[in-house]
């Protein structure tokens, strides 16, 4: 080779060099994940550190080695089949349903697509999958127990205000579990000596209506019934019950750290952690059929003495003592 051509093949190999090596430096595409929730961005703040602190156990950070598109409901059940739909368009890997609304509707619309749900229900009658330990299909997810503890909550108000004999009970009619946690309800206060008032509401637009109906029953205590849409709208329930002056009691314990007066249910925290634990075991090849549906067993009472305050109310010193958490 005659060194002008060498000096010209040498240059023209140099010129190339930068734009090989910045080719190989540049991060392949990162895997996605979407996330959905039927309430809203600005409330659920501790949803997503949750889930992300699960995705970092199971290997992944978000922007790092994990990218996630998150879809947020805003408390309107109708647009949740929409946002699913868009996370199945863009090709996401996993989509993690935050709740049993979500579920449902991504579960229309997922085909083939992997999905972990949390659902307060039971996910084998619900048809999300097989049986706990073989879930089978393309779904598995996190079950955490709500409405089975409304008979719980009950007691416990009693024993915030063992004078109170009228309680009104606050649930959907459209949430498949409220004749089950209507019946469970009454049992439980028949057990102790209460009447229960049981009044309904949808949505936020009947709420009006809900609370002038206790009002005119009398009641003295209100039980917030387990149900996805009174957890996104717990703002508004909250500050009706302390408008009327209504010690209430709640699922979750978002509803007691926002204002609500108590809470009894599972660790939320807990559940959306071990979303984000699954969610990463299907990036690195686990199959939903192989992963068992987890149980969430940890619960947690809270109690808010600020607002037990405003209402006049001494909380007895054994319900403190077994409070998880107290809001002074």
């Amino acid at each position: 080779m005659k060194r002008r051509e060498f000096i010209t093949l040498l240059g023209s190999a140099a010129a190339t060099w930068p734009l090989a090596a910045r080719a190989q430096q540049q991060p392949s595409k990162l895997p996605l994940v979407g996330f959905i929730h039927s309430d809203g961005q600005g409330t659920s703040a501790f949803r997503v550190a949750a889930f992300r602190q699960g995705l970092n156990e199971a290997g992944f950070t978000e922007g790092q080695n994990v990218a996630v598109e998150y879809r947020w409901g805003e408390g309107h059940s109708e647009r949740l089949p929409a946002l699913a739909a868009e996370l199945v368009d863009k090709k996401v890997a996993v989509i993690c349903a935050g709740d049993v609304l979500v579920a449902r509707a991504t579960k229309a619309v997922a085909g083939t697509t992997p999905i972990v749900f949390l659902t307060a229900g039971d996910p084998v009658e619900d048809g999300f999958v097989a049986s706990f330990n073989h879930p089978g299909g393309n779904a598995t997810g996190i079950r955490i127990f709500s409405a089975g503890l409304v008979g719980k909550r009950l007691q416990l108000l009693h024993d915030l205000l063992p004078t109170a004999t009228a309680v009104g009970f606050l649930m959907n009619p459209s949430n498949p579990t409220a004749p089950t946690q209507v019946k469970d309800v009454q049992a439980a206060a028949g057990a102790i000596g209460l009447r229960i008032h049981v009044v309904a509401a949808s949505d936020e637009r009947e709420f009006d209506t809900v609370f002038e109906t206790l009002a005119q029953q009398k009641v003295e205590t209100l039980l917030v019934g387990a149900d996805p849409r009174f957890n996104s709208q717990r703002e508004q329930l909250i500050l009706r019950a302390a408008r009327d002056r209504l010690p209430a009691v709640y699922e979750w314990r978002e509803s007691a750290t926002s204002g609500g007066l108590m809470s009894y249910g599972t660790s939320l925290t807990d559940a959306f952690r071990n979303l984000g634990v699954y969610a990463g075991q299907i990036l690195r090849g686990a199959k939903p059929s192989e992963l068992p549906v987890m149980q969430q067993t940890r619960f947690e009472l809270v109690i808010n003495l600020k607002t037990a305050k405003a209402l006049g109310l001494t909380v007895p010193p054994t319900l403190l003592a077994r409070a998880d958490e107290v809001i002074e």
